[in-house]
């Protein structure tokens, strides 16, 4: 958790790569497609990421708490 934001998503990216299919029920395996093409469009430039509190800020005000 110490390391740099960037180092602890390359580092995440690499685990979830290193599982093999058979490691993965259904569900897993598209969540880990999902993942990666999330991942993909962030690196791309086609979606901007947010902070954690401005996204539970959005969040918040959307369910008007």
């Amino acid at each position: 958790m110490k390391l740099p934001a960037e180092s602890r998503a390359r580092l995440a990216d690499l685990l979830v790569e290193s599982l093999g299919a058979d490691d993965l029920g259904r569900i897993e395996q598209l969540w880990v497609v999902e993942a990666k093409r999330r991942r993909d469009e962030v690196r791309a430039g086609r979606v901007k990421t947010i902070s954690g509190s401005e996204a539970r800020r959005r969040v918040r005000g959307a369910i008007g708490r």
